[in-house]
């Protein structure tokens, strides 16, 4: 298969399973080049543990994972040179400055060091830390460090992008910054992956969509075929289900 049209990334029989308890239970998923790819379930759906066998920071029970045609787990140096991930309670150098950090990263990925700072002063404009720059990272908001680790994330300039929860705690001015440059990313052949809770993020960015319960795939598709002429988050609940219909305990009610 030519490399212009292998998908971004693909999984294949994915299985993990923390003691009696199935995470993961044996998915497929296929993710196409260029697509804005979002992933969505209830918690404790699998989400994140998927995203973290994808990236190779995992290793999972069984399966394969290959993005770009590289087998993530054969081959996870290059694999990893070309991903970038903003993973969920992944702990940064946080004693550093957020200049710092993102330099550091850039020299981990072999960054040329002319092509570094101003790399960097680019990711902090755009992520809006130009004036916490010289701020060790520890010391940043919950939103601040959010946006400081989605700059490290794409320092390399990623073919594929994973980012699990990535608007969480950040604020919608920066959000909207963030979602042009992602845009941008995706119509220039870059392919995203989002872990969301937001179903109006998914519904608005994505073009392509992956509902998972139970460790199990639900439905999968563009995110047209997967609403089925419904909202997505109708579709979601008629496939998740849980949802409590009632006013709540009467003890609760105030009249």
């Amino acid at each position: 298969m030519a490399e212009s049209i292998q998908p971004a990334l693909q999984i294949r029989g994915l299985a993990k399973r923390f003691g009696d308890k199935v995470a993961v239970a044996g998915i497929d998923l296929e993710v196409p080049t260029g697509s804005f790819f979002g992933l969505v379930g209830p918690n404790g759906a699998g989400k994140t543990t998927t995203l973290s066998m994808a990236t190779g920071l995992l290793r999972p029970d069984a399966g394969r994972v290959a993005v770009h045609g590289i087998d993530v787990w054969q081959a996870p140096v290059q694999a990893k040179r070309i991903i970038g991930n903003l993973a969920d309670g992944v702990r940064l150098f946080d004693r550093l400055t957020g200049e710092q950090l993102i330099t550091y990263t850039a020299m981990m990925f072999g960054i040329p060091r002319p092509d570094i700072a101003p790399r960097v002063a680019d990711l902090l404009a755009m992520m809006d830390l130009r004036e916490a720059a010289g701020t060790i990272v520890a010391d940043y908001s919950a939103g601040m460090t959010k946006k400081v680790a989605l700059a490290c994330a794409l320092v390399h300039a990623p073919r594929l992008l994973v980012l699990d929860e990535p608007f969480e705690s950040v604020d919608p001015v920066s959000a909207a910054n963030i979602e042009d440059v992602l845009r941008g990313y995706t119509a220039s052949g870059g392919s995203v992956i989002v872990s969301s809770h937001s179903m109006d993020l998914v519904q608005r960015m994505c073009d392509h969509v992956a509902i998972l319960a139970g460790g199990s795939v639900l439905a999968a598709g563009t995110v047209d075929e997967v609403r089925a002429g419904e909202s997505l988050q109708e579709r979601f609940m008629a496939l998740v289900g849980g949802r409590h219909v009632g006013e709540g305990p009467a003890w609760l009610q105030r009249s």
